[in-house]
């Protein structure tokens, strides 16, 4: 370095001596010092991205790991490359000449500054290629990260405004952060919705209260769907009507939603519904009706009725026997064969309270094909057959 000053010196006596002004032999001196620079910095930009950037795209083709090509993908590299030449003008313009001393303290601060936005962006690429990769995880299916990402770039964005102005004003650092602690209650204001999110993100993640893919009910925001996205700030949903609706991550936490994960993932979807039974229709099972449900074909394969009222005449005495309680265990017996409901789950055919509107007859059970077409499609075909068995046992539906 300093053999360069000497060189500089040599150069500017020379041109004084053939009669140039010496603010032009300055001049001239201050060009090819930059010039200089420019070169050295040329060459480091050719030799990175033309050596650097080839041979570890080379190496990422070579490797089994996924990593290094989401790497490539997002540029990560490329951008890393740019710091080179930025790094040699900062360490060149360190030189000590006096007679630039003013003007290359301030293309350092530039040139410094412009190493800690370069910086900034090949990071913000870095986390972009995490969550690409993450996504490529199976965890992903289950966790988000994007929140946590979000965090770190904002982190990364305020310690980078924080350095720029601290490298352009010369200011330390830590009287900047110290500076911003007056400032604290003005911060939180501004990003209330960003540190209320990222609270909020933290308990859903902790607590498995919500991942990508579960469906979600939530009325308060006329959410009912998909989870597609979950964010710092915002969960994205895609409703069943193809439309999306953003709900606040906090909003979560502080109001109520159901999540229907856990019928996904359990063994049987439930069907609970009620048919109102008209109760004029009931009545004491007659030794005629029970001789017309005896043969019926249309119960043979289901419940031997003749057998049923047997066995219950046996347990309970000389009770009489209703028409609706014959119904009743048909319907109970009914739905034990069907092959889409899952025995092994619960199954309850029994009465609500009596109303004006009749006597509620409900029917609990799980089905083993949570599909939601085949889902409504069992309850469809569930009361079609009610209502075409209700009038062999003498019953009739209540309805205004």
């Amino acid at each position: 370095m300093e053999t360069y000053i000497k060189m500089l010196d040599v150069l500017r006596l020379w041109l004084m001596n053939h009669g140039l002004e010496p603010v032009y032999a300055d001049a001239v001196k201050m060009i090819v010092v930059f010039l200089a620079i420019a070169l050295i910095a040329f060459l480091a930009n050719i030799i990175v991205k033309r050596i650097f950037l080839i041979v570890i795209g080379r190496m990422a083709k070579k490797t089994k790991n996924t990593f290094d090509d989401i790497l490539l993908r997002k540029k990560v590299f490329h951008r890393i490359a740019h710091l080179a030449p930025a790094i040699v003008v900062y360490l060149l313009l360190r030189i000590h000449l006096d007679d630039f001393r003013g003007f290359l303290d301030l293309m350092q601060r530039v040139s410094g500054t412009y190493i800690t936005i370069i910086f900034l962006w090949a990071s913000l690429a870095f986390i972009n290629a995490l969550e690409a990769f993450f996504q490529t995880l199976p965890a992903s299916k289950s966790h988000s990260i994007k929140g946590y990402l979000q965090v770190l770039k904002i982190i990364l964005y305020s310690g980078t405004i924080i350095a720029i102005l601290s490298i352009l004003f010369k200011i330390d650092a830590r009287i900047l952060i110290g500076s911003l602690g007056a400032s604290v209650a003005i911060l939180i204001l501004i990003f209330k919705d960003t540190i209320l999110g990222l609270v909020a993100s933290v308990q859903l993640s902790v607590y498995d209260m919500l991942r990508p893919g579960d469906w979600i009910e939530m009325p308060v925001q006329n959410a009912n769907g998909i989870v597609k996205e979950i964010s710092l700030t915002t969960v994205k949903i895609q409703n069943w009507d193809k439309t999306f609706t953003n709900i606040p991550t906090y909003s979560l936490v502080s109001n109520s939603f159901t999540n229907w994960r856990g019928m996904e993932e359990a063994e049987g979807r439930r069907v609970k519904r009620s048919i109102n039974i008209d109760m004029k229709s009931v009545k004491c099972l007659s030794s005629i009706l029970a001789n017309n449900l005896s043969p019926n074909p249309l119960f043979k394969n289901v419940l031997d009725i003749s057998k049923f009222i047997k066995d219950k005449g046996k347990d309970d005495g000389a009770r009489t026997l209703t028409n609706l309680e014959v119904f009743r265990g048909y319907l109970e017996s009914y739905l034990q064969h069907l092959p889409s409901v899952n025995p092994e789950m619960t199954l309850l055919v029994h009465y609500l309270q009596p109303t004006e509107f009749g006597l509620p007859l409900e029917i609990i059970f799980f089905t083993k094909d949570k599909d939601a077409s085949s889902y409504e499609k069992l309850q469809c075909e569930l009361y079609e057959y009610i209502f075409t068995v209700l009038p062999e046992f003498e019953l009739k539906v209540f309805q205004l």
